[in-house]
């Protein structure tokens, strides 16, 4: 494929399906393959192609690096293009290890920073064939799977890579061919990372086995892309029979997960942060009751059930209200409306009336959920019980038990499984004096 004004649109237009309202940011760090990318942009401008260029001088080459930022800025000042510059200063510290990863950070963030305020759809970076190559090596050298050999996606999240299926050397050509003024980073001819390594002694040894080795390269890579599209296409097809959404979370049909194969089953856990072999296997041999947690997902086993459940870290779950709004409805009779006290509480929606001797009672009275360990004594049943063991009986499914209110006293005694059971030790009784209601009217 050789690269050319038309070859790099029709790339670019197959991305975006071009309208007139899409705008783009290029990265552009100096070196040939950027300063192309904004040569064949600049091109294109009187096609109706809006963009600014954004680059970051991370000062870690001295004058070097300065001449790397001067080469874009005069290229922009020239062209008359918006340019956005970030120094990195004393206070982006740099780690003693992982350069690569804290550049990689502070770039992104910066151009996020820049798409927002000027209203930038894409963000286009110059990776290129070559690039292509190394990340599938190193993806093999890591067992990624299908989807970390199928390579650097040309469009994922509005990031667009429109010379990736042109080769450094093509990229090199067109540079001297439009006499583009560019700056060679000397520091990618050292072997100190991995990317390097392969860049500069693997690929060279793979291209001299085949002269057509990186055009037979990109016909393979384009191959596996389409496999692993196929491929989430069939697992999103396998994804209906089993799945069942709702506002509140998402089940999957354990059972019928179960019978795929182990690469179906971690293709759909992974998408709910569950990725690890190992954790994947603990989750389908788990009992009922089991719970499993990824950054973003809780997972409850319930029978032949996997239920998923969004973990939204800026919402601290309610364990306890204190109940304050006793009411004197006549002399020696109190009373407490919990549909009053508490407005967060949807679960709780059945009438119930509970009369207790209110001198058996310790205040402040609560409502909160289940504890280890909590037991109580059932009216009409002969000994105490616990709490989890009345669940059980009473066939309340995983989700159902989470919503389920005890009511306590000061000394967190059960007083009560709402709107199930009261406790008799403190129910009223022939020798009350004083009596406490507890109601709830929807």
């Amino acid at each position: 494929m050789t690269l050319s004004r038309s070859a790099f649109e029709k790339q670019l237009q197959n991305l975006t399906q071009l309208s007139d309202n899409q705008t783009y940011l290029l990265a552009v760090s100096g070196g040939a393959d950027s300063m192309v990318l904004a040569y064949l942009f600049n091109e294109l401008r009187d096609f109706g192609y809006q963009f600014q260029v954004a680059h970051i001088n991370y000062k870690l080459r001295g004058e070097d690096s300065d001449s790397d930022q001067k080469v874009v800025e005069d290229f922009c000042e020239k062209n008359n293009i918006k340019f956005h510059l970030y120094e990195v200063s004393k206070k982006d510290e740099k780690p003693e290890n992982s350069i690569q990863l804290w550049a990689r950070e502070l770039r992104y963030r910066f151009f996020k920073e820049i798409q927002g305020k000027e209203n930038l759809n894409f963000l286009v970076t110059a990776h290129h064939l070559n690039d292509q190559l190394e990340t599938f090596i190193i993806n093999l050298s890591k067992a990624s799977g299908i989807n970390g050999l199928s390579g650097i996606p040309a469009n994922e999240n509005n990031i667009l890579r429109p010379l990736l299926n042109f080769s450094k050397e093509e990229i090199y050509r067109f540079a001297e061919e439009n006499k583009i003024d560019f700056r060679e980073d000397l520091s990618n001819k050292k072997n100190d990372y991995l990317r390097n390594k392969i860049r500069n002694e693997i690929v060279p040894k793979l291209s001299e086995t085949n002269e057509q080795f990186l055009e037979n390269f990109r016909k393979s890579i384009s191959y596996l892309s389409q496999t692993k599209d196929f491929v989430h296409h069939q697992i999103q097809e396998i994804e209906k029979n089993i799945l069942i959404e709702s506002e509140e979370n998402t089940i999957l049909n354990k059972e019928k997960l179960n019978h795929k194969t182990e690469f179906i089953q971690f293709e759909i856990l992974k998408k709910y942060g569950f990725n690890q072999p190992g954790e994947i296997q603990k989750i389908f041999i788990a009992e009922t009751g089991s719970i499993f947690y990824s950054k973003e997902y809780k997972l409850i086993i319930n029978r032949n059930e996997l239920i998923f459940i969004e973990l939204n870290p800026n919402i601290k779950i309610q364990e306890e209200i204190v109940l304050t709004n006793t009411t004197e409805s006549h002399q020696n009779h109190f009373s407490i409306d919990i549909s009053q006290s508490i407005e967060l509480i949807e679960e709780i929606n059945k009438d119930f009336n509970w009369e207790f001797d209110a001198e058996k009672i310790t205040h402040p009275l609560k409502l909160r959920t289940k504890k280890e360990g909590d037991l109580f004594y059932p009216n009409d049943f002969s000994g105490k019980k616990k709490v989890s063991k009345f669940f059980k009986d009473e066939k309340l499914s995983i989700l159902a038990k989470q919503k389920i209110w005890l009511l306590s006293d000061g000394d967190d005694n059960v007083l009560g499984i709402i709107p199930f059971r009261q406790d008799r030790r403190y129910a009223k009784d022939e020798k009350t004096q004083k009596v406490l209601t507890i109601f709830n009217r929807k």
